[in-house]
C-alpha cells in the first residue's frame, strides 16, 4: 500500500529517535536549522507550483529530498541491527539503493502539497540538533503539524527525520525495511534489489 503524507496514513505510535544521533550538535545553531527548513519549504512550493509536468515535478522533488535530507544517516538507521553484520560493500549498496527509494517515495508524497502551503512556526533544541515545527495546510484537510529534525552530523546541515503529528517517519521506514529483510531471510543484497524497484 503506498505511503501517503496525510494523517490517515500513520497507524503506528510515535517513538523517540534521539538514539540515532547520540551526541548533541556542536556547530549547528537554531537559526541555521530554521533557515534550512525555510529553504526546503520554499523550494517545495516553487517546484509544486512550477506548472511543469507531473514527471518533471516528481524528479525535482526527488532531487530536493536528496539535497536536503541526510540520506546516509537515514539508511543506517533503517538498516538497524542487520547493519552490524553487513560488509562495507553491502552497507554502501544498501545506502545507495535506499537513497533512490526514499527520494522516490517521499518525492511523490510532496505532490500532496500542490495547492497548499507549509508554514514554519518554531524551533527547539533536541539532543541530536534541532526540531523545527511547521504546519501543513493542504487542500481538503484540516491543518496538521509536521516537524523536521535537523542535524549537522554529516558535516552539513540536513534534516534526518520528519514527524507527522508525532509519528516518526524514520521509525516507519525502519519497520518496513525490517519486514523486507525478514521476507528475504536477512539477505541485504536481495533487499537492495527490492529497493531499486520500490517506492
Amino acid at each position: 500500500m503506498p505511503f501517503k503524507l496525510t494523517r490517515r496514513a500513520f497507524g503506528i505510535g510515535s517513538a523517540a529517535s534521539a538514539a540515532l544521533l547520540a551526541s548533541p550538535a556542536v556547530a549547528l545553531t537554531e537559526s541555521a536549522a530554521r533557515a534550512l527548513v525555510d529553504q526546503v519549504v520554499d523550494e517545495i512550493q516553487v517546484v509544486i507550483n512550477s506548472g511543469k509536468s507531473e514527471s518533471a515535478i516528481l524528479g525535482d522533488l526527488e532531487n530536493l529530498f536528496v539535497r536536503y535530507a541526510d540520506v546516509n544517516i537515514m539508511a543506517q538507521y533503517a538498516l538497524g541491527n542487520d547493519g552490524r553484520s553487513a560488509s562495507a560493500a553491502e552497507k554502501r549498496a544498501f545506502s545507495e539503493a535506499f537513497k533512490g527509494y526514499i527520494a522516490r517515495k517521499y518525492g511523490k508524497q510532496f505532490r500532496d502539497f500542490i495547492g497548499g502551503r507549509v508554514e514554519v512556526n518554531s524551533a527547539r533544541a533536541i539532543r541530536s540538533g534541532y526540531e523545527i515545527s511547521t504546519t501543513a495546510y493542504l487542500r481538503g484537510q484540516s491543518p496538521y503539524e509536521v516537524n523536521f529534525h535537523v542535524s549537522d552530523r554529516s558535516g552539513t546541515n540536513k534534516f534526518f527525520n520528519i514527524y507527522i503529528e508525532g509519528v516518526n517517519l524514520l521509525l516507519t521506514e525502519r519497520t518496513e525495511i525490517g519486514s523486507m529483510l525478514d521476507r528475504r531471510g536477512g539477505d541485504i543484497n536481495a533487499v537492495v534489489a527490492d529497493l531499486k524497484s520500490a517506492g
